[in-house]
């Protein structure tokens, strides 16, 4: 076999394993590699000729320095450039023993590289009687998703990549199936504080666990390494993040409820109170002890608020249709009237008015209130809880038996779990994220844009560099997996250093890969998502526009244009948002019925059809008298066990609290107006 022949088998196996997502370098030396190179041609073929052996070629000595350790992992094993199969009598003692000198070594770091391929494919030189000889070398090409287009250099984006392998590897070792299994429990119940958050993330590291372990040990450190770059650093850094403590400390052999208190003390608000506990069989049994002890038996059950559970002492309005199942209807208005001077005229005009004002004002003489239920409304769905039995003492530090519970489980689009996943920010206050591949049809590489006011254009060079706006695309996924669901995320944290004016947000189709299908997206801005479906296939580097959105002084968004939104309403609880629902009641939280108030108050606006369709706890702590408190683990695992059931009947809406700044369009008789709370 001639050294061309050769050659182009070698470039067409290159290119077989450059088809691998990533590449990686094991820890042997350039200057080993050509000394074996030379030093394994079988005798007579290798001679010198002149000065130097016939293949002591200085073009292909740098290729074999720069490129020759290079490897893949398929199936978890190595495979190198040099494993061909039939390299003929002369190169196959040569290929077999670079094989053999490359695999054996550990992989030391990934191939990270700036340039489009490596080596000299052909050169010319002049002989002495002026005739001329072409002079072939190794050459390697390699594929656009190979050549990296990070503004950071080679090496930084070699030791992120080191650093997750290294993270990833102590984490499969040290933390125990055992502690993640814990962990996932405690998640599932939902008693861990933000655990939510963590549910994917966690179960994925869980099934990567289970694969590790079952390798044999001289395939596991191939396996970190794959997959330190296949999935996100929520996943490979997971020891570094606070779920990690966690999991550390469970672990290392810490009790349970000290490892949550810890973790928690990381998470956690200075003011949090657990709703809902860790408890065993014996705590279980400890609180009924001391339940019984107490006479609090009959206080426990509890059940959603019916209308006839609810006396027009307790409300401010009562629709018409609403009255009659009331205790004590008829007097409502008259009760009202009494107390409140009527001046509807004045609101006529008025573009907002203070909740306050608005009952003083407005609602003494309304016959209908209506609310707009907008798409941030979703957190504000609150429902209205009652004792099973009516006669029964109060647990609170109120007066009476009723409570409320937000929804506290409207659950994260499955865009931002996966923005989580791979490490992105959803919380900031501002967010643009893109995803694809959805039915794993499309590699294509789009890219998310925003050009901001002033120019500043963020996007795939600058990833990871926080601009002054604090804006920044902390999500780039470049080469999507066959079975990789992909996205990007651009998010902003601090509204008041992001400049006003106008914001360009796109997509860019950076690379045509063969996929026919297009993206999703969604913006996120005060607790609103609008999502965006763009079905048809982008051409090669084609842009497509999803929303210009400007940014107020007031710091309102306003949407200038953008493509069409596919969630201009959903149905939530019964109820579909962005349409006008009908309250039957309005009402204070009842820690301010009866003209006492205790704590922060809630206005409760209960609509018609609204129906809770999850099992909100019966209680929580931070409702019980401060007596209760010394049983305080008890009464959370209570309130975590007496779950309300679902129900035909039930006041549920929206709430507002007075301590957070709100607003709800209500439509009072027609006329609208703007609350303010």
């Amino acid at each position: 076999m001639k050294f061309l022949q050769f050659r182009d088998r070698m470039q067409g196996h290159a290119d077989r394993v450059m088809e691998q997502p990533a590449l990686f370098l094991t820890s042997v030396s350039g200057d080993e590699m050509w000394e074996t190179y030379l030093d394994s041609f079988p005798p007579g073929t290798n001679e010198i000729h002149k000065e130097r052996r016939s293949h002591d070629c200085s073009c292909c000595k740098s290729f074999v320095r720069a490129f020759g350790n290079v490897v893949a992992i398929m199936d978890n094993d190595l495979v190198s450039f040099w494993d061909l199969g039939d390299a003929g009598d002369i190169y196959q003692p040569v290929v077999d023993a670079m094989s053999a000198l490359v695999k054996s070594r550990p992989i030391v770091d990934a191939f990270v590289t700036k340039e489009s391929g490596f080596g000299t494919d052909q050169n010319k030189a002049q002989l002495e009687d002026g005739s001329v000889i072409t002079w072939h070398h190794f050459r390697a090409d390699l594929p656009a998703r190979l050549v990296t287009r990070s503004s950071k250099s080679e090496a930084s984006l070699r030791g992120e990549i080191r650093t997750s392998h290294d993270v990833f590897s102590r984490s499969l070792n040290e933390l125990s199936p055992d502690a993640v299994e814990i962990v996932l429990d405690l998640i599932a119940e939902n008693t861990l504080y933000r655990g939510e958050e963590w549910r994917g993330v966690l179960g994925e590291f869980a099934s990567l666990q289970d694969e590790y372990h079952a390798l044999p040990d001289d395939q596991k450190d191939n396996y970190c390494w794959s997959k330190s770059v296949e999935v996100g650093g929520a996943i490979t850094r997971i020891r570094n993040h606070s779920i990690g403590v966690l999991l550390q400390d469970i672990a290392g052999g810490m009790d349970v409820l000290d490892a949550v208190k810890r973790y928690e003390s990381i998470v956690a608000p200075h003011n949090y109170k657990r709703p809902k506990a860790i408890f065993t069989k014996k705590m279980v049994e400890d609180a009924q002890r001391a339940i019984e002890e107490l006479g609090l038996l009959d206080s426990l059950g509890r059940r959603h608020a019916r209308l006839s559970d609810v006396t027009v002492n307790n409300v401010l309005f009562a629709d018409r249709d609403a009255r009659p199942h009331m205790d004590g209807a008829g007097s409502i208005f008259e009760v009202l009237k009494s107390e409140v001077a009527v001046k509807p005229g004045q609101f006529k005009n008025v573009q907002g008015v203070g909740v306050e004002q608005f009952l003083a004002d407005v609602l003494p003489t309304a016959t209908r209130l209506e609310v707009l239920f907008e798409n941030r409304h979703q957190p504000n769905l609150v429902s209205l809880i009652a004792p099973t039995v009516a006669d029964s003492p109060t647990l609170f530090k109120w007066d009476n038996s009723f409570s409320w519970a937000y929804n506290g489980n409207i659950a994260d689009s499955a865009m931002k779990q996966r923005i989580k996943a791979a490490g992105g920010d959803v919380g900031g206050v501002l967010r643009f994220s893109l995803q694809w591949n959805e039915g794993f049809d499309n590699r294509n590489d789009f890219d998310a844009h925003c050009i901001e006011p002033g120019g500043t254009h963020i996007f795939w060079p600058n990833a990871g560099r926080r601009w002054p706006s604090t804006g920044v695309l902390d999500v780039d996924i470049i080469h999507p997996r066959p079975d990789q669901v992909a996205v990007e995320n651009i998010t902003w944290s601090h509204l008041d250093r992001m400049p006003r004016g106008m914001y360009k947000l796109f997509v860019h189709n950076y690379q045509h890969r063969g996929g026919r299908s297009g993206f999703s997206a969604e913006i996120e801005y005060g607790g609103e998502i609008r999502e965006y479906e763009y079905a048809k296939e982008l051409a090669h580097n084609e842009n497509v526009l999803v929303a210009e959105v400007r940014l107020k002084e007031d710091g309102a968004i306003e949407f200038i244009k953008s493509l069409p939104s596919t969630t201009s309403t959903k149905e939530v609880w019964g109820l579909n948002t962005n349409q006008w629902q009908r309250a039957s009641l309005l009402a204070f939280s009842p820690n301010h019925w009866n003209g006492r108030g205790v704590g922060h108050r809630h206005y409760l606006f209960l609509l018609v059809g609204c129906m809770n369709d999850e099992r909100p706890n019966g209680f929580f702590n931070e409702y019980l008298q401060e007596e209760f408190m010394e049983q305080k683990r008890v009464f959370a695992a209570l309130g975590n066990k007496m779950r309300v059931g679902q129900a035909d009947e039930q006041l549920s809406g929206l709430g507002f609290s007075s301590t957070r700044h709100n607003s709800l369009v209500v439509r009072v008789d027609g006329q609208v107006t703007k609350l303010v709370f």
